[in-house]
């Protein structure tokens, strides 16, 4: 059985919350080892913050690509199969044929840093037509100042009858941008995205 897709605890944990939403994305319930739950959430959120308070700057670029070691080899001794990638800089773009495209063809997803006024992870679920389907784990309702600006935003699109795999489209090109604006990317300095796939997937190449 599929879960639903889940939403942060804090303004901090953006970072673990989608990785557990790519776990939850590519497997069922009944697949999903507890301790790799319990390792996302205990490596995650390794930062401190200008005041030295620790967990409130989120999670590292370098916990990230630890996470994703630390799946690759958790699937070589557990019958998990899954298969992580973690990119960044140069390499850390959206457009058709290249890996972060494939990968979400391929029944992957891709976890994305991006910008939501301040540094934000996302998780990327599909590509309809030159939009980007993704969660953002961080819920606000409407009538919020922050909300409503986003909603009428060019190139952002609000998804709310896919509670399992999105609840935004966003246009490759904003995505793409070297701004930081609302779901921008940002400079190739600070570009990361980590690539996920359950490898049972029949589309998995």
């Amino acid at each position: 059985m599929k879960n639903f897709l889940i939403y942060q605890s804090s303004e901090y944990d953006c970072g673990p919350v989608s990785l557990i939403n790519g776990i939850r994305y590519l497997f069922d319930r009944e697949e999903i080892y507890p301790d790799v739950i319990k390792f996302i959430m205990l490596y995650c959120m390794d930062t401190y913050n200008e005041a030295g308070e620790l967990c409130k700057h989120g999670t590292s670029a370098a916990a990230m690509n630890f996470v994703s070691s630390w799946l690759n080899h958790f699937s070589q001794v557990k019958p998990f199969p899954i298969h992580c990638e973690f990119l960044s800089g140069e390499s850390v773009t959206i457009s058709k044929g290249n890996k972060i495209y494939n990968a979400l063809l391929q029944g992957g997803v891709v976890l994305l840093h991006v910008f939501l006024e301040v540094g934000h992870y996302v998780l990327l679920t599909g590509i309809e037509d030159d939009n980007v389907l993704l969660f953002d784990p961080y819920y606000e309702e409407e009538g919020t100042p922050e909300f409503d600006a986003e909603y009428y935003t060019e190139g952002i699109s609000f998804i709310n009858d896919q509670p399992k795999k999105a609840n935004r489209a966003i246009s490759m090109e904003r995505l793409n941008r070297f701004s930081k604006g609302y779901y921008e990317m940002g400079d190739f300095s600070c570009r990361e995205a980590l690539i996920m796939f359950n490898t049972r997937n029949p589309d998995y190449t």
